[in-house]
């Protein structure tokens, strides 16, 4: 009877991990919009070897991987900093993780006294 107690509350801890991580993921709709690459301020190129980019909230950036890309505008709450690019990515743009690292927009700093 002890082994089957112990059973339940580890089924019942493993599922409120796993509902406990994926509420930790931000909602897509929270990550900005995808944009027309003509839209673009900058572009990122995109290699094997890239692990992460940097960009600033308010931003529109091309991201080219080879021969692919796509573009997005990251108007972020300023409470997400970082998320997984592949999130966003057109299907079959991206072959590996990329995290995308999300700097507050100066636009909207406090203490900005301009």
């Amino acid at each position: 009877m002890n082994s089957t107690f112990l059973l339940r509350g580890l089924a019942a801890l493993l599922l409120s991990g796993a509902t406990l991580s994926a509420l930790a993921l931000p909602r897509i709709d929270l990550l900005g919009d995808a944009a027309p690459e003509s839209a673009a301020s900058r572009a990122v190129m995109i290699t094997p070897d890239t692990r992460f980019v940097n960009v600033v909230g308010g931003e529109t950036i091309k991201f080219v991987t080879g021969d692919k890309s796509f573009a997005w505008s990251f108007d972020v709450p300023v409470s997400i900093s970082s998320f997984d690019l592949n999130r966003i990515a057109p299907a079959g743009v991206l072959d590996h993780t990329v995290r995308a690292y999300v700097a507050p927009n100066p636009t909207y700093s406090h203490g900005n006294n301009e």
